[in-house]
């Protein structure tokens, strides 16, 4: 799977709000280049919501583990909730190991190398391994953040 295949399948999902940084538009430089996908449908970008997933393509600061720093490497981050986390990783999010995973291994789900406290996942280049349960997840974490708007709303 390719960053912008991705991009393609989620902002289809209707209410989606794709963002991506770019120099110029105010937002802070290391997030250039990278995609954030919220449920929006008013086309609005949210004040006091996360994304629901991201595509990053470098390396952040407190966050290298994945070493997106290699060519062509990306990750896609995904709130896919609590009982998604605990059937790819097997534990409770609070139960984080993050130490016994190679956060840097190419297209294999895992726990997010900093947000998985929170029952975030993550992938790195996602490939024939991990496409469809990349996109199913994106699908469920989709769901999620559609059902948190409408019970806000």
């Amino acid at each position: 799977m390719k960053p912008e295949e991705i991009i393609e399948y989620v902002d289809g999902l209707d209410g989606v709000l794709t963002v991506q940084p770019a120099e110029g538009d105010g937002s802070p430089e290391v997030a250039w280049g990278d995609t954030f996908f919220f449920y929006a449908p008013d086309g609005v970008m949210p004040t006091n919501t996360q994304p629901f997933a991201t595509i990053v393509t470098k390396d952040y600061p407190e966050d290298t583990l994945s070493r997106l720093d290699r060519p062509d490497a990306f990750r896609v981050n995904i709130a896919a909730g609590k009982e998604n986390f605990v059937k790819w990783t097997g534990h409770a999010p609070r139960d984080n190991p993050a130490g016994e995973v190679d956060h840097s291994a190419a297209d294999t789900l895992m726990a997010h190398p900093v947000y998985g406290t929170v029952g975030w996942l993550a992938v790195v280049n996602p490939g024939p391994r991990t496409e469809a349960d990349t996109r199913e997840l994106l699908h469920t974490a989709y769901e999620l953040a559609r059902a948190r708007y409408e019970r806000r709303a």
